[in-house]
C-alpha cells in the first residue's frame, strides 16, 4: 500500500455527515478523515471491474465506488481495510450516495488518528447521558428477577454495549449507536406505558434493553476503531438468536445466586417471566419476512416492535433532512431506505409549549 505522506493543507477536514450535507451538484472540494471498514473488488454485469470501499467515522459512513477507467481508481486502490486516512476530493452526491470526481489519499499521523478515534466531545457527551438514563430507568424495575438480569448484563457486557452500533447501515450506525437507540426507545416505552398503564412496565423496559443485545456480536467496535468486523457467530446465527441465547445464559447465572430461593415463590412464575422476555427478543422485528422467528403475541411484544420501528424510522428521517439533496424549495430527494421524497417539516406554532398536565 502506498499513501501520500505530505503535510495536510491548513484548512481542517469535515465529517462524513457534513460531507453528505454539502456534496451535490456541482461538486464541492473537501477533505474528510475516515477509517476504511471494508474493500471489495467487484465486476459489473458487463464485466467492468470496480472497487467498492466502505468508509466510516464517529458518526456516519458511506460507500465509495471507483471504476477501473475512473481517474480516482489509482488513489482508491491505496485504501485497505483498517486504514485511517484523509480523503481529499471533489465530491458529488445523488440518491445512491457520495461519489468522488478527484481523489487524493493521505495516511493520518499518529496524533491525528488519536484525535479521530476519540470522536467529537458532543457525541461522547450524548452517549454518556444516554447510558446514564438507561441505568437510571432500569433501576426503577420492580421485579427483582428482571432487575437482576439487567444488572448482570451491565456488569458482564457494559463496556461492549457502550461500543456497539445499532446497525451497519441506515440508523444509529456508529460506535455507541446502540446506547443511543436503546435510550430513545426506553424514553418512548416509559411514555407509552403511562398512556397504556396495563402494559407490564418492568417487562417492557427489560425488553428494550435486551431486544438488540445480540448485536454486541454483530456490530461491535473496539475503542480505537469505528469499523465493525464480521464474525462467524454473527453471520451464522444473527442478533435475534444470539440475544435469546444471552438472556438464557444470564438467567441460568441468576438461578445460581443464593437469593434465587427467595424468588421461587414470586408471581408471576419465574419461568413465565423468562419466556415472555424471550418472546420480546424473538418478535421485535414484527414480521417473519424481516427476520423474527415468531410474530408478536403479547401487548408488550407489539409495543416493543412499534417503538423499535418508530425510533429507527425517525432517526433515518432526521438524518435525511440534514444530508439529503434539495430537489426544490422544501422538497428533499429520497434517501434510501426511505421509500419516498421528504417534505420540509411544519414548524411548531410560536409559543406552543404542549398540553398542560
Amino acid at each position: 500500500m502506498h499513501l501520500m505522506s505530505e503535510s495536510p493543507p491548513p484548512s481542517g477536514p469535515i465529517s462524513i455527515r457534513e460531507l453528505k450535507r454539502q456534496a451535490g451538484q456541482p461538486a464541492i472540494s473537501a477533505r474528510v478523515w475516515v477509517q476504511v471498514e471494508a474493500v471489495q473488488e467487484k465486476e459489473s454485469r458487463n464485466g467492468k471491474p470496480f472497487l467498492e470501499i466502505r468508509v466510516v467515522d464517529a458518526e456516519d459512513g458511506f460507500t465509495l465506488r471507483a471504476w477501473s477507467d475512473s481517474p480516482i481508481f489509482g488513489a482508491a486502490g491505496a485504501l485497505l481495510a483498517g486504514v485511517v486516512a484523509e480523503l481529499d476530493g471533489d465530491w458529488t452526491q445523488n440518491e445512491w450516495g457520495v461519489d468522488a470526481q478527484r481523489l487524493m489519499v493521505r495516511g493520518l499521523a499518529a496524533d491525528e488518528a488519536a484525535l479521530f478515534f476519540a470522536g467529537s466531545a458532543e457525541m461522547l457527551a450524548k452517549q454518556a447521558a444516554d447510558l446514564a438514563f438507561i441505568r437510571e430507568t432500569v433501576a426503577t424495575v420492580q421485579d427483582p428477577r428482571l432487575l437482576g438480569l439487567c444488572n448482570a448484563f451491565f456488569d458482564q457486557f457494559g463496556e461492549r454495549f457502550r461500543r456497539t452500533a445499532a446497525a451497519r447501515r441506515n440508523h444509529h450506525a456508529r460506535r455507541g449507536g446502540l446506547v443511543e437507540h436503546v435510550a430513545q426507545m426506553m424514553r418512548a416505552a416509559v411514555a407509552l406505558q403511562a398512556v397504556y398503564p396495563w402494559l407490564n412496565r418492568d417487562l417492557l423496559i427489560a425488553g428494550v434493553l435486551f431486544h438488540d443485545c445480540g448485536k454486541l456480536w454483530e456490530n461491535h467496535c473496539l475503542e480505537t476503531s469505528f469499523a465493525m468486523p464480521y464474525s462467524a457467530v454473527g453471520e451464522l446465527l444473527g442478533h435475534i438468536p444470539i440475544g435469546m441465547e444471552l438472556v438464557n445464559k444470564l438467567w441460568r447465572d441468576l438461578k445460581k445466586l443464593p437469593v434465587w430461593s427467595e424468588w421461587e415463590s414470586l408471581e408471576p412464575a419465574s419461568d413465565s417471566v423468562r419466556l415472555h422476555l424471550l418472546h420480546l427478543v424473538a418478535a421485535h422485528h414484527g414480521e417473519l419476512q424481516f427476520g423474527s422467528p415468531v410474530l408478536p403475541k403479547t401487548p408488550e411484544a407489539y409495543a416493543l416492535h412499534y417503538i423499535d420501528n418508530l425510533d429507527a424510522k425517525l432517526e433515518m428521517v432526521k438524518d435525511a433532512y440534514s444530508t439529503g439533496q434539495s430537489l426544490a424549495e422544501g422538497i428533499i430527494g429520497r434517501v434510501r431506505p426511505l421509500q419516498a421524497n421528504l417534505v420540509a417539516q411544519l414548524p411548531a406554532f410560536p409559543g406552543f409549549e404542549g398540553p398542560e398536565g
